[in-house]
């Protein structure tokens, strides 16, 4: 059954994608719109029949669109504008119920991945819908602002949209391939064992730095922890649990800190449209940075 909701879901997701593509293919004023219209078409087939299709097509599709992108391709183009009239109205009349629809989101989010075994993923994906059914229902949006607003939110954020997925399975294959046991070996060479501080120092920063050049901790947590978190802290006496937990918070100190992690830092630039492309970077900076200091002093203290 699980297996069934997440083909379900997975599909609706290629829809919105090839609502995406279509639309981008009839912007006539994008003068890449045919690459535009065929990374969103690309997107929509892996995602909505990917299990169906044999692994060298989808990765040849991947390979295709990694193309698009160097030959730059994949255009934002003209984007439906938002009736500024009918958004003030709309701010005016819901007032703080606007948020109505993200609090459903995260709660039936939260009560399906805990309290059924049906997982956080399928979780996730019923609490978007629900959360879209409530939000309709509170704008009384038709349809076709509906599709218009999907597609529009959908091509703004470009080839952005598929970073996180590329970023974590290139965390998978780094670990696969030895990369973590060849960086523990490097480190040894230079950082000597023993120091409980100096160890959760290194752990700590090595995660945040590598999670800003993969844009995931997730992909930086598997590397960073088989190099340095179980050598230099845990092989010392750190506690694993609280050392794992504490080691991917301080991943995300380097979240903050890069365009890579796309759905952070690039796609409000995108959504926002800032003149900045690295504002909501200068502003996470200071914050990241006292973060990181506090993460290292809760490891020293909790986990030894």
């Amino acid at each position: 059954m699980i297996d069934t909701l997440l083909l379900a879901l997975y599909a609706l997701i290629g829809a919105v994608m090839a609502i995406a593509g279509i639309e981008s293919l009839r912007d006539r004023t994008n003068p890449a719109r045919f690459g535009t219209g065929l990374f969103w078409l690309f997107l929509a087939v892996i995602f909505a029949f990917g299990t169906l299709i044999p692994y060298a097509v989808v990765g040849g599709m991947i390979v295709l669109i990694g193309v698009l992108a160097l030959f730059k391709q994949i255009r934002l183009g003209t984007l439906p504008l938002v009736d500024p009239k009918r958004a003030l109205a709309g701010a005016q009349r819901l007032g703080g119920w606007v948020f109505a629809p993200s609090v459903v989101l995260a709660a039936v989010s939260i009560a399906i991945a805990q309290f059924t075994s049906l997982g956080g993923q399928v979780g996730i994906g019923i609490g978007a819908l629900v959360s879209l059914l409530m939000a309709i229902a509170l704008t009384k949006a038709p349809v076709k602002l509906v599709y218009t607003d999907t597609q529009r939110m959908v091509r703004s954020v470009g080839a952005a949209g598929i970073l996180p997925q590329l970023l974590a399975t290139l965390g998978a294959v780094f670990t696969a391939a030895g990369v973590g046991e060849l960086t523990a070996k490097v480190i040894a060479g230079v950082f000597p064992a023993g120091s409980h501080l100096g160890g959760v120092i290194l752990y700590c920063v090595a995660m945040a730095l590598f999670t800003a050049i993969m844009g995931n901790a997730f992909a930086a947590f598997a590397v960073i922890t088989a190099a340095v978190g179980i050598p230099f802290v845990v092989a010392q006496g750190g506690n694993p649990a609280i050392v794992a937990a504490i080691g991917m918070t301080a991943g995300y100190c380097g979240t903050l800190l890069t365009p890579m992690a796309a759905n952070f830092n690039t796609l409000p630039v995108a959504l926002l449209e800032m003149d900045d492309p690295m504002g909501v970077i200068k502003q996470q900076a200071p914050i990241a940075g006292l973060m990181l200091l506090v993460q290292i002093a809760l490891m020293y203290f909790l986990a030894f």
